[in-house]
This record gives C-alpha cells, sequence and structure tokens, in this order.
C-alpha cells in the first residue's frame, strides 16, 4: 500500500471520486507508474462490512447528504431530497450497481446526425465514434470480467428471468438472455463466482461482482503509487494566476480543512457532484465556475427512462432469489421513430425486496389495492425499464441556497421529462406489461421511476468549447490540466447502462494524461 503523499506534493494527480471512473483512472495511471492520490468522500467498507438489508445497507452505502430538487419529475414529488440514489463509499456506485455492461450502439454516438433536431432536445454528437471505443470496450470488458465476451459464460437464468424469456418469446423478441453482466460467472481474477444471494445492490458481500473497491483500488494500492483517502469530501478547486488548477482543499474525516497540492486535478464525483464541485469553485478569474466559458457545466443532466413493471402471478416466482438483475430484452432498443419517438430502450429483470417494493411502489400509498400487491410479493416477476431519455439545457445541477454541514452549496437538481421520454415510457409500460399477460399474468402494474441511478450529462463532451465542457478525452475545454473522468462527460445517453463506457473512457483517458505527461506538455 502507498505511504500517504504530502500534501505539499505538486506532482501528484488528483483524482475525486473512486467509482467507475475514478477508481479505475487511479488504478490506470499507477499501474504506469503515475503518483495518485484518490480523495473520497465516504467511508471505506470492505465486502465483509456489507449488509444483507435493503435499509442498514441503504444507510451504510447511499449519499444521503441532501440535496433540493425541482421542476415537474415524480422524484421531486416523492423524494425531494433524495433526486439520486448513489453511493458515498471507497467504491462509489461500482458497490451498489447490478453489473449491467452494455456498449452502447454505433447511432447513440451521433444522435444529432441520426434522429435530426428534436423540439426541446439539446442533440450534440459525441466528439468519438463507436469505432474509436471499441479497443476501450474490449479492454473494459476483459478487465471487468463482462460475461458473454471473451468466451466467459453467461450467468445461469433465475425464475424472474423465464418469465421474462417465455413472455419475449411470445412477443416474437429475438434478443432475450441473462445479459451481458460484470459479476463472475466463473472463478476469475482471484474473485469468487456469483452465489445467487440476491443482494447485488447492496454492495456483494462474495466479491463476484466487479467493484472498482476490491478490484482496482487494491490493484493501484499494490504498485506503492496510489494512495486513497477515504472520508475526504472536496469542496472547491483551486488555481493559479495562469488559470492552471494547482489543487484541492477538502475536508477530512475530523472535519478540518486540508489542501492538496496537484499536478493534474480529475474530477469524478458523479453528474451532480462534479458539477457542483466545478460551480463551488468560481474565482475572479472564472466567475461562472471553473471550466464553464461555455456556460454548459451543469446542464443537460440525463437520468434515463426508467420505470418498472411488476406482474402477479397464481403461482410463486420467488423473482428476488439469484442475481437482481441478470436478464435482458434488448429488441426495443434500436432507433425507430415509427413506434412515435427516437432512441430506444432496454427491458431488464429486476426484484425489489419487500421493504424497497413498498417504498417504491406508490409512495404514500396505503390501502387495499397497495397491500394486495405486496401480498403478492412471492408470486411477483419484475422489470426495470432503461432508455435513452433527452438532454435539455434546462435539466441541470444548480448551487441551492441550502448548505451542507461545512457550509458549502449544496446541488439542487431540476428536471422535467421531455415528450420524447413520455412517449417512449408509456411504450415501454405497455409492452412490458404485455410481455408478462403473455404468460399468464393475473395482474400487472407500471411504477413510477425511482430516485436516479444513472446520472449522465452535466460536463458533457463536446467538438467545439462552445458546446461543451470537456474535449473527447474529458480534459476541459478551458483548463489543460483539469479533466472529468466520470458519466457527467457523457453528450448523450444511449439505452444501455452507462457503466462499461465510464469504464472505457477512464482506460483511455489515462493512457492520454500519461502520453502527455510524458511529453510534459501537462
Amino acid at each position: 500500500m502507498a505511504a500517504p503523499y504530502d500534501l505539499d506534493d505538486d506532482g501528484v494527480v488528483v483524482i475525486i471520486g473512486s467509482g467507475a471512473g475514478g477508481g479505475t483512472l487511479g488504478n490506470e495511471l499507477a499501474q504506469k507508474g503515475i503518483d495518485v492520490v484518490v480523495l473520497e468522500a465516504g467511508a471505506r467498507h470492505e465486502y465483509d462490512d456489507f449488509v444483507n438489508d435493503e435499509w442498514a445497507s441503504f444507510s451504510q452505502l447511499a449519499w444521503t447528504d441532501v440535496r433540493t430538487t425541482s421542476g415537474s419529475w415524480r422524484v421531486h414529488e416523492n423524494f425531494p431530497n433524495l433526486p439520486a440514489w448513489i453511493v458515498k463509499s471507497v467504491g462509489g456506485s461500482t458497490t451498489h450497481w447490478a453489473g449491467a455492461s452494455l456498449r452502447f450502439q454505433e447511432h447513440e454516438f451521433r444522435t444529432l446526425t441520426t434522429y435530426g433536431k428534436v423540439e426541446g432536445a439539446n442533440l450534440l454528437d459525441w466528439p468519438i465514434t463507436l469505432k474509436d471505443l471499441e479497443p476501450w470496450y474490449e479492454k473494459a470488458e476483459a478487465k471487468m470480467g463482462v460475461t458473454r465476451t471473451n468466451d466467459l459464460p453467461g450467468l445461469p437464468g433465475n425464475n424472474n428471468f423465464k418469465i421474462l424469456k417465455a413472455g419475449a418469446d411470445k412477443l416474437g423478441y429475438k434478443e432475450c438472455n441473462t445479459g451481458h453482466m460484470a459479476i463472475n460467472s466463473v472463478e476469475r481474477d482471484g474473485r469468487n463466482k456469483c452465489h445467487q444471494t440476491g443482494f447485488c445492490f447492496q454492495g456483494c458481500k462474495w466479491g463476484a461482482k466487479w467493484s472498482t473497491l476490491y478490484t482496482e483500488i487494491p490493484k493501484g494500492e499494490a504498485t506503492g503509487k496510489m494512495e486513497v483517502r477515504p472520508q475526504s469530501h472536496v469542496t472547491r478547486i483551486e488555481h493559479d494566476a495562469s488559470g492552471k488548477v494547482t489543487g484541492v482543499v477538502y475536508m477530512d474525516k475530523d472535519g478540518k480543512e486540508q489542501r492538496q497540492k496537484a499536478r493534474i486535478v480529475c474530477v469524478a464525483g458523479n453528474s451532480i457532484e462534479s458539477p457542483r464541485l466545478l460551480l463551488n469553485s468560481a474565482s475572479n478569474m472564472f466567475k461562472d465556475g471553473l471550466a464553464n466559458s461555455s456556460g454548459q457545466v451543469g446542464r443537460n443532466y440525463m437520468r434515463h427512462m426508467t420505470g418498472s413493471v411488476y406482474a402477479v402471478f397464481e403461482k410463486p416466482v420467488h423473482m428476488y432469489r439469484g442475481t437482481t438483475m441478470a436478464g435482458i430484452v434488448r429488441d426495443e432498443a434500436r432507433h425507430d421513430p415509427s413506434r412515435g419517438f427516437v432512441g430506444g430502450y432496454e427491458m431488464e429483470t429486476l426484484s425489489l425486496g419487500i421493504p424497497f417494493m413498498a417504498a417504491f411502489l406508490d409512495p404514500g400509498a396505503w390501502g387495499r389495492e397497495f397491500t394486495s400487491a405486496l401480498d403478492g410479493y412471492s408470486n411477483m416477476a419484475g422489470m426495470w425499464l432503461v432508455g435513452e431519455d433527452m438532454p435539455q439545457e434546462g435539466n441541470r445541477i444548480t448551487l441551492s441556497d441550502a448548505k451542507d454541514k461545512w457550509g458549502v452549496p449544496v446541488a439542487n437538481v431540476n428536471f422535467d421529462d421531455h415528450p420524447n421520454d413520455v412517449a417512449m415510457r408509456n411504450h415501454a409500460y405497455e409492452r412490458g406489461q404485455e410481455l408478462y399477460r403473455a404468460v399468464g399474468a393475473v395482474r400487472t402494474f407500471p411504477t413510477p421511476p425511482y430516485p436516479s441511478t444513472h446520472n449522465l450529462g452535466t460536463n458533457r463532451m463536446s467538438e467545439k468549447a462552445s458546446d461543451g465542457v470537456v474535449d473527447k478525452h474529458g480534459r476541459t475545454h478551458d483548463i489543460k490540466n483539469l479533466f472529468v473522468s466520470d458519466g457527467s462527460q457523457f453528450t448523450t445517453g444511449g439505452a444501455e447502462n452507462p457503466t462499461l463506457t465510464i469504464v472505457a473512457l477512464a482506460i483511455r483517458q489515462a493512457d492520454f494524461i500519461a502520453r502527455e505527461m510524458a511529453a510534459g506538455s501537462i
């Protein structure tokens, strides 16, 4: 494990956040012999510490610091202080994620060209293509042990999947299997294979699911070149008179302010915290926040079109047995405007335990309809719907009037569904219910979107500096030694779960940073 780096060491790369982007980037740089300090706002919980209990785990892992919300989205009504269900812990949301690892489709990198101008949407083509990213996707899939790649078998199908597959067959869907999952289907990388315990969202106690907590981070630490500092909440990034960033200010575990100098700073705090940090780092030179000459920092927040469909059957299903999410129908992920919307969506198996089912089924509901749904829990099957939502300038992260315990303005998340999102969700609800009815469901019910689990955009990639925040390598257009390394750099959201793309971009970014450092240009 690396000895602690000195706070005055201005030769280190400081990475803010230890999730899919930050944790991967840190290890990749450390493997290249580059000195790295990873600052993580949360505590460090090893996988022995995880608890197979939904509420206890939520208290242990979730980012529960207060945020504020606005806009017409359902989350503002139901979960006003919890717009996102993400993690504040070493490993970030890779401790909580379900493991679905899908590549973007070719057209999803070129949505403006493919879809044309969509009224009210701020579409833009990515400055990279699928072809550019394919070699990095391959590296990410090998690193993460994604099933159905590199001769790794798929995970077994549980009852929840078997119902999905039977329904998919009845509807004539062709692309249905147990998914491309970063969950070991065989022992590999010194880790167990999946034990099918069913608590994927609560942290994998077996270490079968890929998480930077017990893959990238220990590997990076073993080089002696990477130090992870938990409970280090960064409040601002500092710069010199020339506009180059020089380090970060953070609150340590004792609530004391510390200042870590840096040669390069990489922001990987998720699409809510990353823009919040850039905006809170405003100065006389950068009055609107760092890297914000375009005014795009915080804008184009995407959370994916989401919703769920649950169905009750005459006989027990026990959907909670086995992997939380290992089943997918991909047929609707195509771009086919004849359905009444641009872009597409995936249907993925999902099971929630009774506590979360009660909280999310219809928040605040009571009475016979609600309780009878829970009475049918053991006979229930479930799917999550996830699709491409439209970037909109008004869907954005701004600084709230509310402040955190250190007196720093918290993030306000403003979101309104675009008509395209609503049309897609309604189509998905119909198809999901149809699928279950085709195999004998006695009751089906769509449920409203939960707090966002996929948070994208807000520091988007763009060819031109006026259109976005970072270039094709995640380097900010305005400051050459400041990078963004998380899902906030996504130009558009695609239909696919984003983690594989975040990891591929992080591996690619590490390569770029190492080259630039060696050349002495940063």
